[in-house]
């Protein structure tokens, strides 16, 4: 096989997203729950008989974990339920899908958004409100950014999935063990919480109140 043919198999594994990255061709296996997945990414290689143009494919099964967005857990029903049932309609085995590795975690898993087509499953998760916006780990969807916040803008108004409900505990604070509705991110420049945004639209990180030693710090709902 010549040495364009070759690369032209591997590129075909690639394709362009919206946002004009670059995006890796999987196949799902299974779904954990509402924003994580298992995937398959092939592997396109020259046989080791020189004489013949057969390719091997060799697959490594990868657990992807959806970025930019949080659903529910399981234990928070029924919604953590509807979010994980909602995520296996649209990404059923066997269904091929593009990758946009975004980073790892700290558990070695793939952060990465999801598309069917051109078509965003992570975005589309929050319009449904099947998920919410992860703003702690939001900085990978920069790009996509107002596309998020204006979705969950939407499903909040419109009380869908996950908003249908009178006080929401978002899926961070019910991994802490609370069981009332934390505070949210702002965007007015006070800087009060590490996750709100200063008057510019920088995310105010270390230069919140929340890392100052002196005072008293508000209640946020990001890790200590």
């Amino acid at each position: 096989m010549n040495k364009i043919a070759i690369v032209t198999a591997i590129a075909l594994l690639f394709t362009a997203t919206p946002a004009n990255a670059q995006t890796t061709t999987a196949k799902v296996i299974s779904v954990g729950d509402g924003d994580t997945i298992r995937v398959e990414f092939s592997a396109t290689k020259p046989a080791n008989n020189p004489n013949t143009d057969i390719l091997e494919i060799s697959y490594a099964p990868t657990t992807v974990r959806l970025g930019c967005i949080d659903a529910p857990e399981i234990k928070q029903q029924p919604w953590g339920t509807k979010s994980r049932d909602r995520l296996k309609q649209l990404l059923p085995p066997g269904k091929s899908v593009q990758i946009r590795e975004i980073t790892r975690d700290r558990y070695g898993r793939m952060v990465a958004e999801v598309y069917l087509g051109k078509q965003s499953v992570n975005l589309q998760l929050v319009k449904e409100g099947a998920a919410v916006i992860y703003r702690q780990y939001f900085n990978g969807c920069a790009a996509t950014a107002k596309q998020f916040e204006q979705a969950e803008a939407a499903a909040k108004k419109r009380k869908l999935g996950f908003w249908n409900q009178a006080k929401p505990v978002m899926p961070w604070d019910f991994r802490r063990g609370k069981t009332t509705p934390a505070r949210q991110a702002t965007s007015d420049g006070q800087c009060q919480c590490p996750y709100d945004r200063d008057r510019a639209g920088r995310q105010c990180g270390k230069r919140s109140a929340y890392n100052r030693v002196s005072g008293d710090r508000p209640v946020c709902y990001v890790e200590d």
